[in-house]
């Protein structure tokens, strides 16, 4: 199955580091959500998604197999109950595409670190996102962080 990447693993180098055997299929847009923060990391809200029918967040498809999905688990805290896989459909070039993301299991609210939205704003600028995401992205509220 697809997982649809929006945080820092957006970034395909990270991913070729972290999942080697999970090659980008393509990008797309998650129509009906929006990225959002929550929680609290131990540098800011944690960056997460959220329904939202007027909004739509750029994600990386990538081709996820089983053993590099255990590794996601781990990396994304999954295995712990901090995030949790919820099935989407993305928008993608040659069509919808059914897949999972990684949603936070916490509230909503909370402000990210600059450190945060620097990597995430970087990662989807390295997938190729659209400068006017990029702009909004990088414009968000942002602490100092550590």
């Amino acid at each position: 199955m697809l997982y649809a990447a929006y945080g820092s693993n957006l970034d395909p180098a990270q991913m070729a580091e972290r999942c080697p055997h999970s090659p980008l299929r393509s990008t797309g847009w998650l129509q009906g959500w929006r990225l959002t923060f929550g929680g609290e990391g131990w540098d800011g809200a944690l960056p997460t998604l959220v329904e939202d029918a007027t909004e739509h967040v750029f994600v990386g498809l990538y081709d996820v197999t089983e053993a590099d999905e255990a590794t996601l688990d781990e990396w994304e805290s999954a295995d712990s109950g901090l995030y949790e896989k919820v099935r989407i459909r993305v928008a993608t070039l040659d069509g919808e595409q059914g897949g999972w993301v990684y949603v936070l299991r916490d509230f909503e609210g909370g402000t990210p670190s600059a450190r945060t939205l620097g990597i995430l704003a970087d990662a989807a600028e390295a997938a190729g996102a659209p400068d006017d995401y990029l702009v909004e992205l990088r414009s968000r509220p942002c602490t100092s962080g550590w």
